[in-house]
Formats: C-alpha cells, sequence, structure tokens
C-alpha cells in the first residue's frame, strides 16, 4: 500500500501563486511516474502534469508555462508550482501514482483563485 498525503493549497488572487507538495509514503519498491490532477466543479478530473522518475514532464496545455512540476526521488516526494493563477485553475488537486499496476490517489487538497 502506498499512502499520498498532500499540502499547500489555499486562496490567492488571480497572479499569484502556490506551490503543493505531495509526499508518498508506505510499501515503496520504485514509484515511477508521479503526478498531478484536478476536477473542477461539475467537470471530470483532468491530468495537470506529471513526471517520471527520470525527470521527464509533461502539461496540460492549459498549464503550460505556467506551472513547474519537480520531484525529490530519495523523499519519495513531487511538487507543483503553480504561477500566474487564474480564476479557472480553481479546483481540488489530487496527487497520483501507480506502483505494481494498482492506481494511488491523496485526499486532495483545495486551490481557490479570486479574481
Amino acid at each position: 500500500q502506498v499512502q499520498l498525503v498532500e499540502s499547500g493549497g489555499g486562496l490567492v488572487q488571480a497572479g499569484g501563486s502556490l506551490r503543493l507538495s505531495c509526499a508518498a509514503s508506505g510499501t515503496i519498491f520504485r514509484i515511477n511516474t508521479m503526478g498531478w490532477y484536478r476536477q473542477p466543479p461539475g467537470k471530470q478530473r483532468e491530468l495537470v502534469a506529471d513526471i517520471t522518475r527520470d525527470g521527464s514532464t509533461n502539461y496540460a496545455d492549459s498549464v503550460q508555462g505556467r506551472f513547474t512540476i519537480s520531484r525529490d526521488n530519495p523523499k519519495n516526494t513531487v511538487y507543483l508550482q503553480m504561477n500566474s493563477l487564474r480564476p479557472e485553475d480553481t479546483s481540488v488537486y489530487y496527487c497520483h501514482t501507480i506502483q505494481w499496476g494498482q492506481s494511488y490517489w491523496g485526499q486532495g487538497t483545495q486551490v481557490t483563485v479570486s479574481s
């Protein structure tokens, strides 16, 4: 079992920044890809960004150039630096990973961007 615990959400004005963190714990053998998803109210969960163990990254078009994903492999932690935030970035953000074919999600952290 892998547990994912997110932190760093909150309320920020448009144009501001937030940094999310997600720490994995439990029975960890080798986690490859870690990612961030978000689910705005009334919408489906969508990929924001993910990063492989060797540092290859992938971003949604809507956040490209504004968000940066990074990770600390020895700490099994992934980060999401969010800059130039917009009201449409308001959502619950979830951390995700897969190990041995099993999908794991964090409990989510709320990000609210006011206009």
